[in-house]
């Protein structure tokens, strides 16, 4: 997934990361921010000895943006490695939306919500011209 988000927000120019489909959405780079905000926090329920990553709300520049995004996957990463498949069952106290969960349900609401920014991601780069990576034909 790192690679996937990272070469679509790769594809939007840096002066578009400001851009808003409506005012009252997310810019692009707030999407990004979103994405690696959700897996650190989310992340941190998985218990584990990797430090998480500071992730700045307030990132504008898209190196900055970037760097956020690729550090929480890493993060994640990480975490994922430190577990076995019986600690992966394990349930875990997690936040109000998720309620008690297994470490493996907090990994695959965080698959299912990246999917759902990604193509919202999407649409905001083909509003400004551009075409998905995943849909760029040789």
């Amino acid at each position: 997934m790192k690679d996937t988000i990272g070469k679509l927000a790769n594809e939007m120019p840096e002066d578009k990361y400001s851009y808003k489909s409506t005012p009252a959405q997310r810019d692009f780079a707030q999407q990004v921010l979103h994405i690696a905000q959700a897996n650190v926090s989310n992340l941190r329920f998985l218990g584990g000895k990797a430090t998480a990553p500071t992730i700045n709300r307030n990132a504008r520049s898209k190196a900055e943006v970037m760097k956020a995004m690729a550090d929480s996957f890493d993060y994640g990463e990480a975490l994922i490695k430190e577990q076995t498949d019986q600690s992966m069952l394990e349930v875990v106290q997690t936040n109000a939306f998720l309620g008690p969960s297994s470490r493996a349900r907090v990994i695959y609401f965080l698959l299912g919500h990246t999917w759902d920014i990604y193509g919202q991601m999407v649409v905001y780069l083909r509003l400004n011209g551009g075409v998905p990576p995943a849909s760029q034909r040789p």
